[in-house]
This record gives structure tokens, C-alpha cells and sequence, in this order.
């Protein structure tokens, strides 16, 4: 990379880290601090969630996706929708009429105490590890850029024994990634997160507009060579009706699993029910939630086109430069737009293109930093005090919550520079596992009948085994697992309750 790239990247992160120093200032407490005092407008809302659910493997894999198959992940999107029309109707309701800082105070008020803390567990295990490994991800993209330093082959030969040159660049990456996150993240909490947010999403998104004009000028041919030649190939598919549950991104999978998927992740998951409280009312956060799933749509079809885009340019061009991203015998899809970045995009614009995929990441780092913190605060901290604390109190310990979390998952993300790319996958595949758990307890809370305390933790157990069962002993696409999970433990729950003979709806029995 060129000066005036490494420019761009640098201005970045310090003007991120300006930016949340700035809004430090206009916190009064750690309800301001976590909640923004809900001053927040819903379109802000919107591209804040929005940009947290768009991670740097969203932007890398989808065009990858593409690359390698047609356009039937879109399918999953329209599952999406569906899922957050579902949550606007019911869940956010609940949300504001019981003035809560977190999801899992919810799950505390239906059920009880314990099982609201089993759920907060969940999300934070989760989160720690989900988000340490996507730390990991961009820690990658990171090292490449500071490989182009001058003195960098020096700078990765000072390594300690036994770790390879290449990781000391590693390493520096995860931890300039994971400070600058940490920095703005703390200095202006969920004010600084939101904002910096959307400046996030208008970066990444003008980065992929820039990609597709570039694209377009590198083909001789230009759009109406893509149209051609997709085409000819089916790279326009974007329906796929097959029952096979082994199948990833078919119609039914997309709108079933990806409905289920997203009632669990924005849900039930802190990181995405904290916008929603940050709303200056309802119908705002209703809005927010149900306009971001057609931006997510819209967002989708443009990483996707990107994706045929650079199957044309590479099959038809310079199929000789896909020889540097194959392993034995293996095209790596997800580096084909980083390839085409490196390679093709002008002085400025890849240091633009590189700021973006970094934008991506730090914004689900940053949320997740932030939703861990208000979770360890009021689902754990703030319940153990025996006398009310001032609010300056607990913002000094939101704080330090946030510090301790960011350097958790730094931790994960440092571990993870030691194992396989295997391990990493079933790692982040705890995240349909846990998601199918969360939302059978809102299940159980919301809709089930007379509950107690035997049959909602027989009914947990029941749905772990159940995933678990399903992802060792089958080969059923992790689309199905949270519609799995979740109907597993709403089933036994009602069985069990039927046999004990509990029939009234909504009663909780302590036994």
C-alpha cells in the first residue's frame, strides 16, 4: 500500500477515537451511558443496526459467496425480514413498557431471576467468543496493511521464541484494532457506538460503490458483459426450492431458519435489543428495526452483484491471478475481493476500501463491548449490591466493565492466531447453538403455559442435547438449528407441564 493509503487508514481510527471523546461529555450517568438517554433518532437506530449486523466477513464472504455459486443467499435476507417485522410486533412492546436496560431483565420478570441470568451468561459466552475470533478476522486485514510499512520484515523478525515472523504482525493488528475499538467505545459509550456506527456504514457501503465502478471500468465489456456472461452461467439464480435440510440457503431454510435466526439474534440478544431502548419511543424503534431489513436486502443484492462482477472479470480476464489464492487445489472464495482490492484500486481508494472492511468489524466490536458491559452491570453487578449506588458509581464500573471485556476478547482473539481455521468455524458456530436456547426461554416466557422451575430447566437441557445431537449426528445446514432449539424447548416445556398437570396460561410455579 502506498503513503496516501496508510494516510487514510490512520485518519480513520483517530478521528473515531476524536469522535467518541467528544461525546463523552454529554453523559450524566450510566443509564446515559448505555441507553444515550434515548435521544437517538430511528433512522440513526437503523444504520447503527445495520452496521452491526454487517461484520468484515459479511463484506469478504458474500461477494465470495457469489463468486463461487449465484444469488440464493439472498434468499436468507428475506428471512431476516420477516424475523424483525415478528420482533417489531412483539417483542419491542415489551421492551419499553417495562423500562429495561437489558433483555435479559425480561426474561428475569417472566421466569425468574436465575434463568434471566442463565440467558445474560449465554449472550456474554457467546459474544466473547464470537466476537474475539471476528477481532481475530480483522486482525488479518490489519497485519497486511502494516506488512507494507517500511521496516516491517525487521519489526516481524523481533518475535518471541517459538512464534512465527508473521504473526508479530498479527498480534500488533488485533491489539491496534481492539485499542482504537476500546478507546471510542469508552470514552462515549452507547452515543459514541450508534454514530460512529452510521459514519461506519456510509464508509463501507461508498467503499463496495467504489468496487462496483472500478469493476465496471475493468471489463471491457462492462455491464452488459456481466449480464451476458452471469447469465449464460445461472449466476442470477436466486431461488432455490428444495426440501433438503442438508442444503444451506434454499427458499425454505432462508425464510424458516433465517425468521428463527434473527428472532433469536435481535431478539434476544443484547447487542441488538440496547438500539432499540436507545429509540426516543415505540414506534421509533419499531421503524428503525423493520427499516433495516430492507437495507440489509438492498445491501445484500450489492455485495452479491459485486461477487459476479469479479467472476466475470477473473473467469474471462485474469483467471492466472486466482493461481495466487488457491490451496491445494482449492480457490479461497473469501479472498477474491481482497485480491481484486489490492490489486486493482487506485491510490487512496484502497486505503478507503481497507478503512472500510476495518469500519465493519470495530462496528460489531464496539456494540458488543458495550451490550457485555450493560449486561455484567445490571444482570449482575447492580442485583449483588446491598445498597443503591450513586449513578456516578455505576458508570465508573461500566467502565471498568467495558476495559475488562475488551481485553477478554483480545485475549480470545490472540488464541485464535493458534488454531486451525476449523476450529474457528465450530467455535462461531456456537452462535446458533446458544441462539436456539435464548429464544426458547422468551418462548417459554411470552407464550407458554403454567411454568416452573423442573420443566423450564428440563426443557433447556432438552434443546441443548437436541442441537447438539443434530449437529454431530446429521448433516442438517445450521440454518435449522435456532427453529430446532427453540421448538425443542417450548415442546418439552408444554409436555412436561401437561403431564404434571399445570393447563393455565402464564401462572409460574415454584417447584
Amino acid at each position: 500500500m502506498s503513503a496516501v493509503d496508510l494516510i487514510v487508514v490512520a485518519v480513520y481510527l483517530i478521528g473515531v477515537v476524536w469522535f467518541g471523546a467528544r461525546l463523552s461529555r454529554r453523559q450524566a450517568g450510566f443509564h446515559d451511558y448505555f441507553l444515550t438517554g434515548r435521544r437517538i433518532p430511528w433512522w440513526a437506530v437503523m444504520g447503527s443496526i445495520v452496521a452491526t449486523e454487517t461484520s468484515t466477513v459479511t463484506l469478504i464472504s458474500v461477494p465470495g459467496y457469489a463468486f463461487a455459486a449465484d444469488l440464493t443467499f439472498l434468499q436468507i435476507a428475506i428471512g431476516y425480514l420477516a424475523g424483525k417485522i415478528i420482533i417489531a410486533l412483539v417483542l419491542i412492546p415489551s421492551y419499553f413498557s417495562n423500562e429495561l436496560l437489558t433483555a435479559y431483565q425480561l426474561i428475569a420478570k417472566w421466569i425468574g431471576p436465575g434463568f434471566g441470568r442463565v440467558a445474560a451468561l449465554m449472550f456474554l459466552g457467546t459474544r466473547t467468543l464470537a466476537d474475539g475470533f471476528r477481532l481475530f478476522a480483522t486482525g488479518l486485514v490489519f497485519a497486511a496493511v502494516l506488512s507494507t510499512l517500511p521496516g516491517a520484515v525487521s519489526l516481524a523478525a523481533c518475535t518471541v521464541p517459538g512464534l512465527l515472523p508473521s504473526n508479530t504482525l498479527l498480534i500488533i493488528g488485533v491489539g491496534l484494532i481492539g485499542v482504537t475499538t476500546l478507546a471510542y467505545t469508552l470514552l462515549g459509550g452507547m452515543t459514541a457506538v450508534i454514530w460512529t456506527d452510521v459514519s461506519q456504514l456510509v464508509i463501507y457501503l461508498g467503499g463496495a460503490a467504489v468496487a462496483v465502478v472500478v469493476l465496471l471500468t475493468s471489463l471491457p465489456g462492462g455491464w452488459e458483459e456481466v449480464i451476458t456472461a452471469g447469465a449464460s452461467s445461472d449466476k442470477f439464480r436466486l431461488i432455490d426450492f428444495s426440501l433438503d435440510l442438508s442444503r444451506s440457503y434454499t427458499f425454505w431454510s432462508g425464510l424458516l431458519g433465517g425468521a428463527f435466526l434473527t428472532c433469536a439474534t435481535h431478539g434476544t440478544d443484547q447487542m441488538f435489543v440496547q438500539r432499540y431502548l436507545c429509540s426516543r419511543s415505540t414506534s421509533d424503534a419499531r421503524r428503525a428495526l423493520v427499516v433495516s431489513g430492507f437495507v440489509i436486502i438492498v445491501q445484500f443484492v450489492l455485495f452479491l452483484l459485486i461477487g459476479v462482477m469479479l467472476w466475470v472479470y477473473y473467469t474471462a480476464h485474469e483467471p492466472e491471478a486466482l493461481l495466487t489464492i488457491t490451496r491445494e487445489g482449492q480457490l479461497q472464495t473469501d479472498r477474491v475481493f481482497p485480491l481484486f482490492i489490492m490489486s486493482h484500486f487506485p491510490i487512496g481508494l484502497r486505503g478507503l476500501m481497507v478503512a472500510a472492511i476495518v469500519a465493519a468489524a470495530m462496528s460489531t466490536l464496539s456494540s458488543s463491548l458495550n451490550s457485555s458491559a450493560a449486561s455484567t452491570i445490571a444482570d449482575f453487578y447492580i442485583p449483588c449490591v446491598t445498597n443503591s449506588e450513586s449513578d456516578v458509581h455505576y458508570l465508573r464500573m461500566s467502565r471498568w466493565a467495558t476495559i475488562g471485556w475488551a481485553v477478554v476478547q483480545m485475549t480470545v482473539a490472540f488464541i485464535a492466531i493458534a488454531l486451525s481455521n476449523r476450529v474457528v468455524d465450530e467455535v462461531l458456530a456456537i452462535q446458533s447453538f446458544t441462539g436456539g436456547l435464548m429464544l426458547g426461554l422468551f418462548l417459554i416466557g411470552g407464550l407458554a403455559v403454567t411454568r416452573s422451575r423442573v420443566s423450564i430447566g428440563t426443557a433447556l437441557a432438552a434443546g441443548a442435547i437436541a442441537t447438539v445431537a443434530i449437529r454431530i449426528l446429521t448433516n442438517v445446514s445450521w440454518q435449522w438449528y435456532v427453529v430446532i432449539g427453540s421448538l425443542t424447548i417450548l415442546s418439552v416445556n408444554y409436555v412436561i407441564e401437561r403431564f404434571r398437570g399445570n393447563t393455565s396460561k402464564g401462572n409460574f410455579v415454584d417447584a
